[in-house]
């Protein structure tokens, strides 16, 4: 039997692609971006409410964060990967596309050994690279649109998107060949995140609703979401057992939007889990 849950409106403020939630223990923080204004924003989680406290603005577009154990954070802009230090300051990381590149960066995560893996769109041949030594390993270099990522309770399974396709990939890590899991066929596999329990939450784009599907694919849950473009989940909160989501305005029509004016805020859901912590990103990995 399917259970379902809905979610709760959390800001008053919406964004165009809102998108990228991690949770920050050590800070009590949440962190996500507005990947087209070029916006990375902090805000503190209280019964369910996110209240954006603090925006670091960027030249282009910004598809990801990560934090690192000391606070500073990763972000995935357009083409680079830079290190914005707790005191401002900014420092290049990476090149991870060529300069003036038709695509752009999209969705990141930070695998169990504290490196930062990272995906592409916009182009014909999208990647999927894990930055290692301050290089980038390409571990897949045939996607159509790279988004979410997330490891299995244990680390020894990865679990990857691939838009465009509604496809949702799993492979053995570090080093296994990735195979299908399942597919979307109403609505397009956005981000997801991964439970204590080993299911995974996927957010699907054009669809209003987070699913819960378990390790082998199979549909446990839905939440629904007052917003056609859910983007995105993370479990956050003390207890890791607040699902926030984030959605967008980008691509609805002025009927659409006002059919769905919440569209574009984050929602928060309860539905009596818990997440698994987010590893710290290493610098020095």
């Amino acid at each position: 039997m399917i259970t379902r849950h809905d979610a709760r409106v959390a800001t008053g403020t919406g964004y165009f692609l809102g998108e990228g939630p991690v949770w920050d223990p050590a800070r009590q923080r949440l962190l996500w971006v507005d990947i087209m204004a070029g916006h990375l924003h902090e805000g503190r989680l209280d019964d369910g409410r996110v209240e954006p406290v603090r925006t670091w603005s960027f030249d282009g577009s910004v598809g990801a964060v990560a934090v690192a154990a000391d606070g500073d954070l990763l972000v995935a802009e357009r083409e680079t990967l830079t290190r914005v230090h707790t005191g401002g300051s900014r420092t290049h990381v990476a090149r991870v596309l060529a300069e003036g590149a038709p695509n752009r960066l999209n969705d990141g995560a930070v695998d169990p050994a504290g490196r930062f893996l990272v995906g592409s769109l916009g182009g014909d041949r999208e990647l999927l690279v894990r930055l290692e030594g301050g290089a980038c390993t390409t571990i897949d270099d045939d996607l159509t649109l790279s988004n979410g990522l997330a490891w299995s309770p244990s680390g020894d399974r990865f679990y990857s998107v691939d838009t465009l396709t509604r496809t949702v990939y799993v492979r053995d890590y570090p080093d296994g060949q990735r195979s299908t899991l399942f597919t979307v066929t109403d609505g397009f596999p956005d981000g997801l995140c991964v439970d204590a329990e080993g299911n995974l939450w996927l957010a699907v784009w054009g669809g209003g609703r987070v699913e819960c599907r378990s390790p082998v694919g199979d549909l446990l849950a839905v939440v629904e979401v007052d917003a056609p473009h859910t983007s995105s989940v993370a479990f956050a909160g003390p207890g890791l057992d607040v699902l926030v989501i984030t959605t967008a305005t980008q691509d609805l029509s002025p009927g659409e939007l006002a059919a769905h004016p919440l569209s574009g805020r984050l929602f928060t859901a309860r539905a009596g889990v818990r997440g698994l912590p987010v590893p710290y990103w290493d610098p020095a990995r």
